[in-house]
């Protein structure tokens, strides 16, 4: 009787690095074909301008007051709902800080009008002078 040796075979080897290079590519036109896209907070509908132009990236930011269309008024990036009388101490105590305080009026083009005046005087009020609008470019 003779018996039949056979050779172990061995397991199939997994390249690694083949697969890290597939990844890595994966990854590369995952990133190239998403889009990123930051969504504000308020969706405001922004007054068009024909003298629209950007600030500088060397001026100091300024304080940004957004009046909606229903005509709640909001402070700063993180968008803080407030009062009239919120807004005018806020505003005080601010310039207080910083007397070369600029404010930035991000209003709705069917924000309240009066909304947008109470701002103006609470500013003023707390002794800031310039006071900037956000609009758009007109297309033209």
């Amino acid at each position: 009787m003779r018996f039949v040796i056979r050779k172990r075979r061995q397991p199939p080897a997994i390249i690694i690095v083949a697969l890290i290079d597939i990844l890595v590519v994966l990854l590369i036109f995952l990133m190239v074909t998403s889009t990123i896209k930051q969504q504000p907070a308020l969706k405001l509908a922004l007054p068009e301008s024909n003298q629209a132009h950007k600030s500088g990236a060397t001026e100091t930011p300024p304080l940004i007051v957004t009046i909606t269309a229903n005509g709640m008024v909001c402070l700063g990036a993180n968008q803080l709902p407030l009062t009239m009388e919120q807004l005018q101490a806020q505003l005080q105590s601010q310039a207080a800080h910083n007397p070369q305080l600029k404010i930035a009026l991000s209003a709705d083009k069917a924000a309240p009008f009066g909304q947008i005046v109470k701002v103006m005087d609470a500013a003023k009020a707390a002794g800031i002078q310039t006071i900037n609008a956000f609009t758009k470019e007109a297309h033209q």
